[in-house]
């Protein structure tokens, strides 16, 4: 693994948390200090928890495990797109749909249906349908294609979880917590770090932070695949 530099994250703004005003108290051990109103991490720190969870997602991925990335943000889509096109791997990247891994039953029907109407698609099936009916069935799959695109070969829950921003898809790490799934991920100085199994202090809003540390953890997903495949 590529060194992670403390010079790097500070050019990468990696540094920055959110205003003392909206901090999450339980981030206090991973604060430097401030400048003006806003939060800084202590960035040793953020580089020993980075480094940590890189080891545990090298070590998950090398043994075979599913790990699900979780992330709504818009300015991480693109970047978990490629991603998962590299990889393969489950992504989650426009929104966190109710009961995903707790309702099985109702979410695995939904994906059933979803790749029903990609087959009819694919085979031109649909074309016996009428042109209203067509339209219809079209934008039906839109939507699921939107909602389980990224998991669609995802067949059981995951084995571990990575999150970017654990307070705004929170509902994700509630279900993880539910099913004893691990969390890693980046924790920003208004979430709470005790929902993560092993949380990353850092800027989740920050392009160039966000593609800092996503470089680490995406390098240690595929070192660990590249691993276990030989």
């Amino acid at each position: 693994m590529k060194e992670i530099s403390v010079r790097e994250m500070l050019a990468n703004a990696v540094h920055f948390g959110h205003k003392k005003t909206t901090w999450n108290p339980k981030m206090k051990t991973y604060i430097h200090g401030a400048m003006g109103d806003v939060h800084v991490f202590d960035l040793n720190k953020t580089a020993k928890a980075l480094k940590e969870a890189c080891d545990f997602l090298n070590r998950a991925s090398r043994e075979g495990k599913t790990i699900l990335f979780v992330s709504t943000k818009p300015q991480t889509k693109v970047l978990f797109e490629e991603f998962q096109k590299e990889v393969g791997v489950p992504i989650i990247v426009n929104k966190w749909i109710g009961g995903l891994l707790t309702n099985q039953k109702t979410i695995s029907a939904r994906i059933r249906k979803f790749k029903d109407l990609k087959e009819m698609v694919k085979t031109g099936e649909i074309e016996k349908f009428t042109k209203k009916e067509q339209a219809k069935l079209k934008k039906d799959l839109e939507k699921l294609e939107e909602a389980f695109g990224g998991i669609e070969k995802m067949h059981r829950k995951p084995d571990v979880m990575f999150v970017v921003d654990g307070k705004r898809d929170k509902n994700a790490l509630k279900e993880a917590e539910i099913l004893g799934i691990p969390v890693v991920g980046i924790c920003d100085s208004n979430a709470d770090p005790d929902l993560y199994d092993l949380a990353v202090p850092a800027n989740d809003d920050a392009i160039s932070s966000l593609t800092y540390i996503l470089s680490f953890i995406f390098d240690a997903v595929k070192e660990g695949k590249n691993k276990s495949n030989r």
